[in-house]
C-alpha cells in the first residue's frame, strides 16, 4: 500500500512538473483562433476614414455595423500564410537587423568597449556601474543588445566578483540597464521603428523628447543600483542575496578595446545618426532599414577584417539567431488579418473607446500603455505585440483624441517595463539563470524601480497628451 501510495506521488508530482508556460507562439496561435471565433461572436463593422496628410485616419463617430463574413478553418491557416506576406519587410528588416549585430558582435568591439569601461574605472566603484550601465542602455535604446544581453550578464558577473558585490548587481548594470533604455527605445528598429510604421509616423520621429526621458530612466537606474551597491560595500550583509565570497575565483577581462574596434564602433554610430536623418529628413521606411542594415554588416565585417566568407556566414548566423522573433511578427499579423477579414477589428476598436473616450486624453493615455502592459504578459515578444496592438492602438488614438506619437510610446512603455518584472518574459528569467539569481529576489530589488519607471512613464505620456505631441 505504501508502495502504491508513493507512485501515485510522483506521478502527481511529475505532472506537476510537465505543465510549464506555453511558448508565444502557442500562445499566439490561441489567440488567431479566438480572432476567428470572434468572427462568429462579434458583430462586423468598420468606422469611415479620411487621408490627412498622407496618413489614413479614423473619423470618430462614424462606427456603422456592416454585413460580415464568417471565417472557415482553412482560413485560420491561409491568414498565417498571409500574415507573413504582409509582414515581409518587417520579418527581413528584423532578420538583417540580427545579421549586421551578429558581425558587429563577434568582432569583439562590444566586448572590448565593456571590457575597456571596466578597467578604466576599476577603483572607482561608482563610475564602474555607471559608465557599464550607460553601455547597456544605450544597446537597449538601439535595439543592439536587447536579446544578446543574456551573453553579456557573465561579464556583470565578472564585475560584480571584481566590486565584491552580489549577482543582483551583476544582472542591475546589464539586463537591467539594457531594459532602462529599451524602455523608451529612441531608435529601436524592432518597437519604435514597427510601431512608428503601422501608426504611419516617419522612422524613429519625436526622438529629442525621448532621449530626454532615456536620460532621466537611465540616470533614476544608475542612482537606485548604486545605492544598493554602497548599501552592501557597507554592510555585505544588507545583500539579499549574498554577496560574492573573497575566496572566489573569476577570469580576469582580458579582451583590449583595439583601435579597430573603435571605428567599427564609430562606423555604426554614425551610421545609425544618419539614419535617424534620413528617415525624418528623407522619407526612408521600414525597407530602407533592412537594406541600410545589410550595409552595416558588410562594413562592420571589412572593419573587423573579416574574410568574406566569414562576413557571409556571420551574417547569416545572426539571422538565424533571430528566426524565432521575426516569424512571430508574421503570426500576430495574421491575428490581424484574421480580424479585418472578419469585419471585427473595427468593432473591437470601438469597444475599447467606448470606455476611453469619455475620459481625459491623459487617462486615455495611460489606459492604453496599462493594456499594453497586460498583453505583455502574453505576448512578450516586443515586435510581436507591436504587430497586434498598434494596429488598434493607432485609430483608438484617433477617436480619443491622442496623438499617434503619444500611442506609439504607451505601447513601447508597455511592452518594457514589465519585461523586467514578468516571468514570461524568457530574456529575464535566462538573465537570472546565469547569474544564480532567483526571481523572486530580483523582484524585491527591482521592483520599487519598477514603480519609479511607471511613474516616470505616466509623466511623459501626460506632458505628450498636452504639448500634442506629434511626429517631431
Amino acid at each position: 500500500m505504501a508502495l502504491t501510495e508513493g507512485k501515485k506521488e510522483e506521478t502527481t508530482s511529475n505532472k506537476k512538473k510537465r505543465w510549464e508556460m506555453p511558448d508565444t507562439y502557442v500562445i499566439l496561435f490561441l489567440v488567431l483562433l479566438a480572432g476567428v471565433l470572434a468572427t462568429y461572436l462579434v458583430p462586423s463593422g468598420t468606422f469611415e476614414r479620411e487621408t490627412v496628410d498622407g496618413v489614413e485616419r479614423v473619423i470618430p463617430g462614424t462606427y456603422s455595423q456592416t454585413e460580415g463574413s464568417w471565417l472557415s478553418p482553412m482560413d485560420i491557416f491561409t491568414a498565417i500564410q498571409m500574415g507573413m506576406v504582409q509582414s515581409a519587410d518587417i520579418i527581413f528588416m528584423v532578420l538583417f537587423t540580427g545579421g549586421a549585430f551578429e558581425i558587429i558582435e563577434r568582432s569583439g568591439a562590444l566586448r572590448g568597449a565593456i571590457n575597456s569601461a571596466v578597467r578604466v574605472t576599476r577603483g572607482k566603484e561608482f563610475w564602474m556601474i555607471a559608465i557599464v550601465s550607460t553601455l547597456f542602455a544605450l544597446g537597449g535604446a538601439v535595439g543592439a543588445v536587447a536579446n544578446a544581453v543574456i551573453a553579456f550578464v557573465a561579464i556583470g558577473v565578472i564585475i560584480a566578483k571584481t566590486l565584491k558585490l552580489d549577482p543582483i548587481i551583476a544582472v542591475a548594470i546589464t539586463f537591467g540597464a539594457n531594459f532602462a533604455g529599451f524602455n523608451v527605445g529612441f531608435i529601436n528598429p524592432y518597437t519604435v521603428g514597427i510601431a512608428q510604421d503601422i501608426a504611419d509616423l516617419p522612422l524613429f520621429s519625436g526622438a529629442i523628447f525621448r532621449i530626454i526621458v532615456f536620460v532621466i530612466i537611465l540616470s533614476l537606474t544608475i542612482w537606485y543600483t548604486w545605492q544598493y551597491a554602497k548599501k552592501i560595500m557597507n554592510d555585505p550583509s544588507k545583500s539579499i542575496i549574498g554577496v560574492y565570497n573573497d575566496s572566489e575565483e573569476y577570469e580576469g577581462i582580458s579582451e583590449d578595446f583595439t583601435l579597430r574596434h573603435k571605428l567599427l564602433l564609430g562606423f555604426v554610430g554614425l551610421g545609425l545618426l544618419f539614419f535617424v536623418y534620413a528617415s525624418i529628413q528623407l522619407g526612408w521606411t521600414i525597407n530602407h532599414m533592412a537594406a541600410f542594415f545589410v550595409l552595416i554588416g558588410i562594413g562592420s565585417g571589412i572593419i573587423a577584417g573579416m574574410h568574406y566568407n566569414t562576413i557571409a556566414v556571420t551574417f547569416l548566423q545572426g539571422t538565424q539567431k533571430l528566426v524565432y522573433g521575426a516569424l512571430v511578427v508574421g503570426l500576430a499579423r495574421a491575428v490581424i488579418v484574421v480580424l479585418e477579414d472578419g469585419q471585427v477589428l473595427d468593432t473591437i476598436v470601438q469597444a475599447l473607446a467606448v470606455p476611453l473616450e469619455n475620459l481625459p486624453s491623459v487617462l486615455a493615455a495611460i489606459g492604453m500603455f496599462i493594456s499594453s502592459a497586460l498583453l505583455n504578459f502574453l505576448v512578450n515578444s516586443g515586435s510581436g505585440q507591436a504587430m497586434i496592438s498598434m494596429p488598434m492602438l493607432a485609430p483608438l488614438a484617433d477617436m480619443v483624441g491622442v496623438t499617434r506619437q503619444v500611442a506609439v510610446q504607451a505601447f513601447q512603455f508597455g511592452d518594457g517595463l514589465t519585461n523586467s518584472i514578468f516571468p514570461t518574459s524568457g530574456i529575464l528569467m535566462a538573465s537570472l539563470a546565469v547569474a544564480g539569481v532567483p526571481w523572486t529576489k530580483w523582484l524585491r530589488f527591482i521592483f520599487p524601480l519598477f514603480i519609479a519607471w511607471v511613474v516616470i512613464a505616466i509623466i511623459m505620456l501626460s506632458i505628450g497628451v498636452m504639448i500634442n505631441w506629434g511626429p517631431f
